[in-house]
């Protein structure tokens, strides 16, 4: 073989071998320590995309679970505002107590006429009131029920709490009851419970005889609630008012005018947290309050409300007499 022949086969192996190696180069894959910090990137990643997702699933929670309380604060309880205004309209008698004839705040039988005799336990109770038991989802601390009444001497017509129509100038008395009750296919348990806060209605006549019943199931007012307390304000001198609980006020001796209704909730969402509990521990008229002890049903958003409503129906007068002057003579 002569020299050229052997140059252009050295040539010709070259790039042969040459064209190999490139082979080669493009065939292999990742070294191990490549992989290796590749999975780790790639953990990385994944783990900040989840705890963005999380975080924005957490603030959407919370912010449709706060939406919800708040619809319930702002439309429900104003629309139990509007209602408890309605007590005893219709009554001549501004001064109403647990003896006024078709008082507004209904106590006593009394208060539905002087032939009535409905149980005191439909009747406006609060804990420590005799045979009257609530349910709340809070420890050792039940609900109250709130019995009002009024009658419709306007010249058009109203509307129940049950949507029930009440025709203009009727002779008919109006008897609404809230309270606190299971929401409807709930069931009862120790811990914290599926509660509502509804309202029955029904209607007695002027001597107090039952038309209609008003110790039913009710309609929901509040879908999700956890408490309801009552106070009553009464007025013990010209410029006193002090509020007290139903079952303490009946324990008085001298029953002063009842002017005022206090009330105090306190409203979960219906939409749990994706988070640990949310406030457990409330203040309710000045009162403390925890939450019962739940491992399931404790992850809900939850807030306190009080409103004060002044029985416009019930205001009082009163007079203060002062005696003359005269001017000081000289004998």
């Amino acid at each position: 073989m002569t020299t050229a022949n052997l140059k252009a086969q050295r040539v010709t192996n070259t790039i042969g071998q040459n064209d190999m190696n490139h082979y080669a180069k493009a065939m292999a894959g990742f070294t191990l320590i490549e992989l290796m910090i590749s999975l780790v990137l790639g953990l990385l990643i994944s783990a900040a995309v989840i705890q963005v997702y999380v975080i924005n699933t957490r603030t959407i929670t919370i912010q449709q679970s706060a939406s919800e309380v708040q619809d319930s604060s702002i439309f429900s309880l104003q629309g139990l505002e509007k209602r408890i205004r309605l007590a005893n309209l219709g009554n001549p008698i501004t001064s109403i107590s647990s003896t006024s004839n078709h008082g507004g705040i209904v106590l006593t039988p009394t208060n539905l006429g002087t032939a009535n005799a409905t149980v005191t336990t439909l009747l406006t109770n609060s804990a420590g009131s005799a045979g009257f038991t609530g349910v709340s989802n809070i420890a050792n601390i039940m609900s109250d029920q709130l019995t009002i009444q009024y009658k419709n001497i306007t010249n058009s017509p109203l509307y129940d709490c049950q949507g029930a129509e009440i025709a203009a100038n009727s002779a008919n008395w109006v008897v609404e009851r809230y309270f606190v009750r299971l929401a409807t296919g709930a069931t009862a348990s120790t811990g914290v419970q599926e509660l509502s806060l509804v309202c029955a209605a029904g209607r007695v006549s002027e001597e107090g005889a039952v038309l209609t019943n008003f110790n039913g199931n009710g309609e929901v007012i509040v879908p999700a609630v956890d408490q309801f307390k009552v106070f009553l304000g009464v007025q013990i001198g010209i410029n006193q008012l002090t509020y007290l609980a139903p079952s303490t006020y009946l324990e008085l001796a001298d029953k002063p005018p009842i002017t005022t209704i206090k009330v105090g909730t306190i409203i979960r969402s219906t939409t749990p947290l994706i988070t640990s509990a949310d406030q457990e521990i409330f203040t309710v008229l000045g009162v403390t309050q925890n939450l019962k002890t739940d491992t399931v049903r404790r992850k809900f958003y939850r807030r306190s409300y009080e409103s004060t409503v002044l029985l416009r129906n019930a205001r009082l007068m009163a007079i203060t007499a002062t005696s003359p002057k005269f001017a000081t003579t000289t004998p």
